[in-house]
C-alpha cells in the first residue's frame, strides 16, 4: 500500500487499515522517527473497544443495582 503527501504536510491512510484499526476523525496519535523510518501510534483508543463483548461473555448472571440520584451541588473551584 502508499500513499502521497499532500502539499499541506498530509498523509491519507488508507481505507482497509481505518477500518481494520477502527481509526475516526480526531483519534490522537504519536509520531516518531528512527533513521528514515517514520512510525504513528495511536495514544487514543475507542471508547468501551471489547467492553460489550467481555460482559456478554461473562459465565454468571448479574443484575445492576440502581442507583440513588445525587443531587448534590459540586464545589466552586
Amino acid at each position: 500500500m502508499t500513499t502521497v503527501l499532500s502539499a499541506k504536510g498530509q498523509l491519507v491512510l488508507p481505507a482497509i487499515i481505518r477500518k481494520r484499526l477502527q481509526l475516526k476523525a480526531g483519534d490522537d496519535f504519536e509520531v516518531g522517527v528512527e533513521d528514515d523510518i517514520i512510525m504513528l501510534r495511536r495514544i487514543s483508543k475507542p471508547a468501551n473497544r471489547g467492553l460489550v463483548k467481555l460482559l456478554c461473555a461473562c459465565p454468571f448472571s448479574f443484575e445492576i443495582p440502581s442507583r440513588e440520584k445525587d443531587d448534590t451541588v459540586p464545589l466552586k473551584l
